[in-house]
């Protein structure tokens, strides 16, 4: 809500700006929290003319490209060396259990990691830099990034834009109710891609191999 709240203070165009970095530096690899804003900024944009969820969405799609191809180019650069350090900056984010568990999806799914990984917060930060660090061959990377990104960008934006307008009819008569009311359900109708995308990544773990009894 307090989200909500600063993006009606702001121009339009700060707003597309705003989107438009924000999930390019989460997709590049900075822990961000590229989907509230793009949320908050929908749902905004149902509620006010300014803002024009077409623009909006292409803005969205094209960080999150961007963001994914210089992610990609940073870590087929970069290497290994890149993922320990930022594991030592972003232990939370980047700790070896996170990163071994990102790579066995890769490893497992190849580009469709990088697809389905636009919509787990996770692989989300880690697709472009584990994507060059694992040298996936650059056209499968840009062809599930593209794809990825304006599913998960453009279709977020419409989904949560066209929920607003459904919903304001009879939700505005329930002040910030409504408007959470509204944030949730347009939440709930991307379940179902998020849950395919988390067992996409769940399928990835190996199964555990039991230990050898000793003579």
């Amino acid at each position: 809500m307090h989200v909500q709240e600063w993006l009606e203070t702001v121009p339009a165009v700060a707003v597309y700006a705003l989107v438009g970095i924000v999930i390019g530096l989460e997709s590049l690899g900075i822990p961000l929290p590229g989907e509230i804003i793009l949320v908050s900024s929908a749902l905004l944009a149902s509620q006010h003319g300014d803002i024009d969820p077409v623009v909006l969405g292409a803005c969205a799609t094209a960080g999150a490209i961007i963001g994914d191809s210089i992610g990609y180019a940073i870590g087929r650069k970069g290497g290994r060396p890149l993922l320990a350090w930022l594991g030592g900056k972003f232990p939370r984010h980047f700790g070896e259990a996170h990163i071994a568990t990102a790579e066995r999806s890769f490893q497992k799914w190849g580009m469709w990691a990088v697809f389905f990984g636009r919509f787990v917060a996770l692989l989300r930060i880690f697709a472009g830099p584990l994507a060059g660090v694992l040298r996936m061959p650059y056209w499968k990377f840009l062809t599930a990034n593209v794809l990825g990104g304006i599913l998960w960008a453009g279709g977020t934006t419409a989904v949560i834009y066209y929920v607003g307008i459904v919903a304001e009819s009879w939700l505005k008569r329930f002040s910030w109710l409504g408007l959470v009311a509204a944030v949730l359900i347009g939440v709930t109708s991307m379940l179902v891609l998020k849950r395919k995308a988390n067992n996409t990544a769940s399928a990835a773990e190996p199964t555990p191999t039991p230990a050898p009894v000793g003579d």
